[in-house]
C-alpha cells in the first residue's frame, strides 16, 4: 500500500515537472508537494491500517540522540569541505563565491563570503530546508525502513537506499536535477551517492530511536551542498551540474560521501524505534 501510493503521488508530481522540460529549481511548488509525498503514503497507510504513530518517535532523548543528531547535522559539511575543497584546489571546479550583496558581503574577501554561506546554511538553511526533507524522512526512514526491517527483508537499509535512489532518477535522467554533461552517468553515480546516504540516514534514525537525527542529515545536505558548495563552485547550480565533477552527481561528491559513510556504518550499531526503547538488534553495513 505505502509503496503503491508512493509511486502513484511521484508519478504525477514528476509527470508534471517533465513536460516543463525546466530545471526543477523553478517550480518550487511542485518540487514541495513530490518531497512530502512519502509522509503522505505513509499517513494514509497508517491511517488505513490503524498501525498508529507511536514508533515514528518525534522526541529526542539522552547523549545518543544529541550524538546522532550532531553527526547527521555535520556529515555533509565534512564532505562538502572535502569534496569541494578538492575540486576547487586542483581546478576540477572553479571557486567562484556569489556578490552575496543582499546580506552586505558584495565586496568581501571570497574566505569570508564562504565562511557566511556555511554558517548561515548550517543553522537558517538547514531549519528551512528541512520543512521538505521532512516529507521524506518521514517516509523513507520513519515508515518504510522499520516496516522493510519488521519483515526481515534481506538487507533492509540497501533495498530502502535503491527505492529512494530510484525515487529520484526520472528528472536526473532528463536532465533536470543534479544531471552533468551525461546524464546516464549523472544517474548512477546520483543512485551510489543516495544508496550510501540511506547507510547515514539509517544509523542516526535507528540508533537514535528518532526521526529527527535523519531529518537534520537530509536538510542540511540539501542546505550545504545545494545551496553553499554548488553556488561557489563556478556554473554550480542544484539542479544541474556544470561538470562531472562537483554537485550531487559529481564524481568527487560521490567519492567522498560513500567513503565517509562507509566509516560511519561499518561497525554494527543498535535499532531502537523509539528513544526509550532497549535495542532489539544491531545492524550494520556488512549484515544490511
Amino acid at each position: 500500500m505505502y509503496l503503491g501510493l508512493v509511486v502513484l503521488g511521484s508519478a504525477i508530481c514528476e509527470g508534471l515537472l517533465l513536460r516543463t522540460g525546466e530545471p526543477v529549481t523553478l517550480h518550487p511548488d511542485l518540487i514541495l508537494l513530490l518531497m512530502w509525498t512519502p509522509a503522505l503514503a505513509s499517513l494514509v497507510a497508517r491511517l488505513a491500517l490503524r498501525q498508529g504513530f507511536a514508533d515514528v518517535s518525534f522526541r529526542l532523548r539522552g547523549k545518543a540522540g544529541l550524538r546522532m543528531l550532531a553527526l547527521g547535522w555535520l556529515y555533509p559539511l565534512a564532505v562538502g569541505l572535502v569534496a569541494y575543497g578538492v575540486a576547487w584546489w586542483t581546478g576540477l571546479g572553479g571557486f567562484a563565491p556569489p556578490k552575496m550583496a543582499s546580506v552586505g558581503l558584495e565586496h568581501a574577501a571570497p574566505l569570508l563570503k564562504l565562511a557566511v554561506a556555511i554558517g548561515m546554511n548550517l543553522t537558517l538553511g538547514t531549519i528551512l530546508s528541512a520543512m521538505s526533507a521532512a516529507g521524506e524522512e518521514l517516509g523513507w526512514r520513519g515508515y518504510m525502513l522499520t516496516r522493510l526491517i519488521d519483515a526481515e527483508v534481506p538487507r533492509p537499509i540497501l533495498v530502502s537506499g535503491l527505492i529512494w535512489a530510484a525515487w529520484h532518477l526520472p528528472l536526473i535522467v532528463s536532465g533536470q536535477y543534479a544531471a552533468g554533461p551525461r546524464p546516464a552517468l549523472s544517474a548512477i553515480l546520483f543512485a551510489v551517492n543516495v544508496t550510501g546516504g540511506a547507510y547515514v540516514a539509517a544509523r542516526v534514525r535507528l540508533e537514535s530511536g528518532s526521526i529527527w537525527p535523519s531529518v537534520a542529515y537530509h536538510a542540511s545536505w540539501n542546505a550545504l551542498i545545494q545551496g553553499t558548495f554548488d553556488r561557489f563552485t563556478q556554473g554550480g547550480d542544484s539542479a544541474r551540474n556544470a561538470t562531472t565533477w562537483t554537485g550531487e552527481s559529481g564524481v568527487l561528491v560521490v567519492g567522498v560521501a560513500v567513503l565517509f559513510a562507509l566509516l560511519l556504518v561499518i561497525r554494527p550499531w543498535p535499532v531502537r524505534r523509539s528513544p526509550a526503547d532497549e535495542p532489539t538488534r544491531t545492524v550494520s553495513v556488512k549484515t544490511d
